[in-house]
């Protein structure tokens, strides 16, 4: 369209020009039919008395010479102000312009016999519709830009309207919910051939997901029966005895690994039943300061057992609703860790902050720390960590972070490792929804309101 404003201008605007040349034509005429049938006969004077009697009213339009090669300039309207009309040579139909006007002259160029009529116009009211057009042009560039935009936006949206559906559609599968499938249109195209592939795959990952948990349940199940029996056996050798001492020594340690081996089962299986939402938690509001002071007399013990100190440090009040027996499992395992990394005389301290609609809670240890691009894979399966010779030996099979995190999940919460605040050891932390924290407070605030009220007289 704007290719379509500009060709009109051009064309406008020889249009224009090409009337003024008209114009300039028919006052040609004019001076033609004032000197008469035999210009050649005039006198300068005689010519210049003509056309001074017409160029006064005419002036206003037009400026005009005339020349005769043997006697020069014959006439020249007194609007000119002496000045000549530019000649270009070889041209009859020109623009030119004068010293004092803003704008251009169209000048034309006649033969009248022996003599050259020179007849200019100005150009001023070609430029001022010229003007006009071009302002008008503009508004319309502008208006057609605004609605070319909005079509355009509207069309895209409307367009990808299908493919933004697929994307929210795929970030909300997750493993926790690859039953949900990407809508298909009934208009078979790209789009929907697209949203076909992606639930194909969705499918193929979700037998995957379902065959790897079912696996992980009935292998574990099956397991314990075979190292129940195991376990029998190896308590009845020790009670019949008859063994050697180094005999004895290695059914302990048969005994020993076989209760790990019980515990990683259980650890899997309580896993697959997260998977599969089989656990089911059982909140109750309760205050989390009797919660932790209740679960520190525990960790203190473990911790002295160790020559470690265990400090809790717990802040805000108000009330949260959790299952306290799941939370003790987390604490425990993260406690367990810290125990494994800390050497006698060290520092375990808890923390607990409620406020804003959040209830934290960290486990921080003096041990030798994770590195930053490993902080998210403890939370792995089967993660352990390599150690240095100093480093104190880890026990534990690389479930209990695991756990912990699947935990935390189901009181849809979150748990991350950083460094501890005194830039030694690990904090690992986790936080809660404690929407029952606000209103814990509110009511606080509101009995202390009450509390400060005047007694009636």
């Amino acid at each position: 369209m704007v290719v379509v404003f500009l060709a009109g201008r051009y064309f406008l605007e020889r249009y224009a020009v090409n009337s003024l040349d008209l114009v300039n034509q028919d006052e040609f005429q004019q001076i033609k039919a004032r000197l008469g049938p035999n210009p050649v006969a005039l006198t300068p004077q005689q010519i210049q008395e003509r056309l001074r009697e017409s160029s006064a009213y005419e002036s206003v339009l037009f400026y005009v010479e005339v020349h005769e090669p043997s006697r020069g300039l014959v006439f020249s309207s007194h609007n000119l102000r002496g000045e000549r009309i530019p000649d270009v040579p070889g041209e009859h139909a020109f623009n030119g312009r004068l010293p004092w006007l803003d704008a251009q002259l169209r000048i034309g160029e006649f033969v009248l016999g022996p003599m050259d009529v020179v007849v200019a116009t100005s150009k001023a009211p070609v430029l001022t519709v010229m003007a006009g057009y071009l302002r008008v042009f503009l508004g319309l560039v502008a208006v057609m830009f605004l609605i070319s935009a909005a079509t355009g936006i509207g069309l895209s949206r409307l367009a990808l309207r299908p493919v933004r559906l697929i994307q929210q559609t795929a970030n909300h599968i997750s493993s926790d919910n690859l039953s949900e499938r990407i809508p298909v249109s009934e208009v078979e195209d790209e789009i929907s051939n697209l949203a076909l592939l992606l639930n194909r795959m969705f499918d193929r990952l979700e037998s995957s997901f379902n065959q790897i948990r079912r696996f992980t349940g009935e292998a574990s199940h099956e397991l314990k029966t075979p190292l129940s029996l195991i376990r029998l056996q190896a308590e009845k050798l020790l009670v019949e005895g008859g063994l050697s001492p180094a005999q004895e020594e290695s059914v302990q340690v048969q005994l020993e690994e076989i209760a790990r081996l019980n515990q990683i089962i259980e650890d899997l299986l309580f896993l697959s039943r997260v998977e599969a939402r089989a656990i089911t938690l059982a909140p109750q509001r309760e205050d989390p300061r009797r919660f932790l002071h209740s679960f520190a007399q525990d960790a203190r013990v473990l911790a002295e057992h160790r020559g470690i100190r265990f400090v809790e440090e717990v802040t805000g009040a108000g009330e949260v609703e959790f299952d306290g027996r799941w939370l003790r499992q987390v604490l425990l395992n993260l406690v367990a860790n810290a125990l494994n990394v800390s050497r006698p005389g060290g520092v375990i301290r808890l923390t607990s902050e409620l406020g804003g609609g959040i209830w934290r809670v960290g486990i921080e240890d003096e041990g030798p720390g994770v590195p930053a691009d490993q902080r998210e894979h403890i939370f792995e399966r089967f993660v352990r960590l390599e150690r240095s010779e100093a480093e104190p030996e880890q026990g534990g099979s690389g479930l209990g972070l695991a756990i912990s995190r699947s935990i935390i999940g189901l009181h849809r919460g979150r748990i991350y490792a950083e460094p501890a605040p005194g830039g030694q050891g690990l904090r690992v932390a986790f936080e809660i929804p404690a929407p029952a924290a606000w209103r814990g407070t509110e009511d606080a605030l509101s009995r202390a309101g009450e509390r400060m009220q005047p007694a009636p007289a």
